[in-house]
Parts: structure tokens; sequence; C-alpha cells
């Protein structure tokens, strides 16, 4: 009879530590789950300030895309040739009079 209580004191005593173990692997689980997610949102919110600004600038190199198209539309017209010719080179048509401001 004796030896039966010193069993189950025994079984006992590795029961409440086995349980013991395991309420605490549970909680370190726990834990280190909740620190886990807490750095992924921070990384999401991290992920979606560059998406935000990526789309801006994808959208700024769009409609740079667009005027410079525009200009090389422009710079294939002989309007601009004649404007170049007129600005920098300082070329005139024969019938044309040049009036230049006083300099002061």
């Amino acid at each position: 009879m004796k030896e039966k209580l010193r069993r189950r004191k025994s079984t006992r005593r590795q029961s409440r530590y086995a349980s013991l173990l395991i309420v605490a692997a549970v909680v370190l689980v726990c834990i280190f789950s909740v620190m886990r997610v807490s750095k992924l949102n921070a990384k999401s919110k991290e992920l979606t300030a560059t998406e935000k600004d990526l789309s801006k600038k994808i959208e700024l190199a769009y409609k740079e895309k667009e005027e410079l198209a525009a200009l090389e539309a422009y710079m294939k017209t002989p309007k601009y040739i004649e404007d170049v010719a007129k600005d920098k080179l300082g070329l005139v048509y024969p019938d044309e009079i040049v009036i230049k401001p006083a300099q002061q």
C-alpha cells in the first residue's frame, strides 16, 4: 500500500512538472508569435508606404514620357527648325526686319 502511495505521489509530481513545462512552452510560443506578428505588421506598413512612393514615381515617369513624346513630335516639325534657326543662329527670312530692344 505504501508503494502505491509513493507511485501516486511520484506520478503526481511528474505530471505537475510536465504540466508546468507544457504551460511554459505554450506561453513562450504565444510570446514569440505576438512578437513575430508585430514585426510583420511594421514591415507591412513600411512596404505599403514604399508601394505608394513607387506608384507616384511611376505616374511621374509616365507623365515625363508623354512630355518627351510631345517634344519629340514638335522637334520633327518645320516650326521647331525655324525657331532654332532664329533663336540660336540668328537667321531671318529675307523680307523680315529684326528690331532689337535698346540695351541700357
